[in-house]
């Protein structure tokens, strides 16, 4: 949800400053122990832990690092600690020319703000780490992740930049190398609109060997937010912030839309498939008995919604009946709010915030 800052503020400097306002609290929080609350632990001192991926068979989390010189973090999740994965103490490079060599080189990583994640598991124990990425450009970063050795290595390799600097969202990927990226509000468009149920942005697409990203014509929604892709490729499915849904579409150029969900009663976030073929997404109730009802109207106001702890809902659907299951819920907690996602690691259940300093666990049971 980071462009609802900026939408808000009207420029990155401000953005990043009312991101740190929102942080301040929960931060004079964090010099207390990171003590569990009810059914949640948690792990404590990430900033902005906002997207979770788990490296293939490992023990290793992926998380993204929304805020001013944000990171990527490696998080160990037998031993529940982490540390800094990129761009750390010395970041690797070396940039594949033949699929990025539109990519005009790594990103400065003094100005460099992590958000949505994807990964593409490959072969020798590597994958491929796909980052959406502010800060010094709007582009989704590359990277190569091997896991080969006893700890996880991350090496840029590339980027393909969003057109006109659009502020993405999410990403997705699939087999034949082509990205899927969610733009959720245009240049100029406030979030506001897409509470009336206006399109606001939409889904952009890339393939190896394409100058840039294209629009895909038939997604446009109000705010697109997270984004995956069928195992077989043939569809995608793309959670909208301003509906309430999740919507499947046939991966094409123009997309036909082949399946909704029926409207959640929390505001989805991030999208991402689980190992047993699930679509799972997570975000802030609708209706809070403290906070007020998130009204579908032009009286949205962001910062009430991000300053306010709510309750939040993990569900899982079903991508072919788009039919859904609460997975798991929690209280407003004011040291934990704003989530975003849900990432199932062994016999546990992960759960990320785009304003927080912490990530939650707790068991699937």
């Amino acid at each position: 949800m980071r462009r609802y800052f900026q939408t808000i503020n009207g420029s990155k400097n401000l953005l990043f400053a009312f991101v740190l306002f929102l942080l301040w609290p929960i931060a004079v929080v964090a010099a207390d122990e990171c003590e569990s609350s009810g059914e949640y632990a948690f792990v404590c001192g990430l900033v902005n832990p906002e997207d979770l991926v788990l490296v293939p068979n490992s023990k290793w989390i992926i998380s993204s690092g929304m805020a001013p010189n944000g990171a990527l973090y490696l998080v160990n999740a037998e031993r529940k600690s982490w540390t800094e994965l990129y761009p750390a103490n010395a970041p690797r490079a070396q940039q594949d020319m033949d699929l990025y060599g539109a990519c005009p080189g790594s990103p400065d990583p003094n100005n460099f703000v992590t958000h949505g994640l994807n990964l593409r598991p490959g072969v020798g124990g590597h994958s491929t780490l796909f980052v959406v990425g502010h800060g010094e450009r709007e582009a989704i970063e590359v990277f190569d992740v091997d896991a080969s050795g006893e700890n996880p290595v991350l090496t840029w390799t590339g980027c393909v930049l969003t057109p006109d600097g659009m502020e993405a969202n999410s990403v997705a990927s699939s087999n034949d190398g082509s990205l899927l990226a969610t733009i959720p509000l245009y240049t100029g468009v406030p979030i506001s609109d897409a509470f009336t149920g206006k399109s606001t942005g939409a889904v952009y697409k890339w393939s190896p060997g394409d100058t840039g990203f294209t629009r895909v014509e038939g997604t446009e929604m109000p705010y697109a937010n997270g984004i995956e892709v069928s195992a077989d490729g043939n569809e995608f499915f793309v959670a909208s912030s301003g509906l309430f849904t999740v919507t499947a579409f046939s991966n094409t150029n123009p997309a036909r839309l082949l399946r909704r969900t029926e409207s959640f009663k929390f505001v989805p976030d991030n999208l991402h498939m689980s190992s047993d073929g699930e679509l799972l997404t997570a975000g802030l109730n609708v209706d809070d008995p403290v906070c007020g009802k998130v009204n579908q109207s032009e009286e949205f106001d962001l910062e009430a919604f991000a300053s306010c702890p709510r309750a939040f809902t993990v569900w899982a659907i079903d991508p072919q009946s788009m039919q859904g299951r609460m997975l798991a819920t929690g209280p407003a907690n004011e040291q934990f709010s704003n989530i975003t996602m849900a990432l199932p690691v062994g016999s546990e259940l992960w759960i990320g915030t785009f304003a927080g300093n912490r990530i939650a666990y707790r068991s699937l049971k």
